[in-house]
């Protein structure tokens, strides 16, 4: 007889996820509303799924732990049905899982029930994105936001009023998709789109921006959507290419920065130097002055002859 099993949770949660978020991707899973879903957080051994084969105990099981909840697989024990049994039945013991589960999990396969990937969509603030592709499209963003800036100062040598109003708008949807760009940023680690507006705090903005480049996202599934898609080769040059870029300008200012202090140190002593007596006034003020005789005065001796 072939051995079944059954799949047993209690109400565990995988490390880094949070309870809302393993409650709506559960939801999603079993096709179901939220607040059935809360029967399975109540800490007791419920049996979510029984009389399975190994493999499909197992596929059932990576769909729970891609669903943010740590369950286990239990050997189910063979039934030997006997005459005496049969004649004389014993109490039926009522089953943990309920009769209609509304969490049941489907008969046919999950996975295209649940993706393992997002979808990219550049201009929304929906979605997830990682470190290397948020890199990259900054990259595309400042080239193709130089380039308008070039665009708009060639229209205003024509005609002022049309090229500053064309630049205020193409100010304003660069900044619309920033915003958009970086609020898939901080969906990927989990966070909520509104800690943008750190970067309008003082001295807390000249370093969000940088953090938004170096958290790392949660490895799977979040509130936010599954996990981006994974980088391609494009992707990973681009952010090559910008975070190269971004370490030259920041070698650079910071010798122009030194540069600007050495001069001005120079500067300061010059003028410190300006302000002191000069070295011969300074001897002939501290020689003695000596009485001259009048009979040894040469100038008496030439009279007198």
């Amino acid at each position: 007889m072939a051995e079944h099993f059954k799949i047993v949770f209690e109400g565990q949660l995988r490390t880094g996820v949070d309870l809302e978020t393993a409650r709506l991707n559960l939801a999603q899973l079993f096709k179901s509303d939220v607040s059935s879903v809360d029967r399975l957080f109540t800490g007791k051994p419920i049996i979510v799924k029984r009389g399975l084969t190994h493999d499909d105990a197992q596929r059932y099981l990576k769909a729970l732990n891609d669903a943010g909840v740590d369950a286990r697989i239990e050997s189910e024990q063979p039934v030997a049905w006997t005459l005496e049994e049969i004649e004389e039945p014993a109490p039926v013991k009522p089953s943990l899982e309920p009769a209609a589960s509304p969490y049941a999990p489907p008969r046919s396969s999950v996975t295209p029930d649940w993706p393992t990937e997002g979808e990219l969509k550049v201009f929304t603030v929906q979605g997830r994105i990682g470190r290397l592709r948020y890199l990259a499209w900054t990259m595309v963003l400042t080239f193709v936001g130089l380039l308008l800036a070039a665009l708009c100062f060639g229209i205003m040598s024509l005609s002022l009023v049309a090229g500053g109003l064309l630049g205020a708008v193409l100010l304003v949807a660069l900044i619309v998709v920033s915003i958009q760009m970086g609020s898939q940023r901080l969906h990927d680690a989990g966070w909520s789109a509104w800690l943008l507006l750190l970067n309008l705090v003082p001295f807390v903005g000249s370093f969000f921006p940088f953090l938004m480049m170096v958290i790392p996202g949660n490895s799977g599934p979040n509130r936010y959507g599954p996990s981006p898609p994974p980088n391609n080769k494009g992707v990973k040059c681009l952010a090559a290419l910008w975070l190269i870029f971004l370490v030259l300008v920041f070698i650079g200012g910071l010798t122009g920065g030194l540069q600007k202090v050495k001069d001005e140190v120079e500067i300061t002593t010059g003028e410190y130097e300006q302000s002191l007596p000069y070295d011969d006034d300074a001897d002939s003020a501290a020689q003695p002055v000596v009485p001259v005789d009048p009979a040894d005065d040469p100038s008496d001796t030439d009279d007198n002859q």
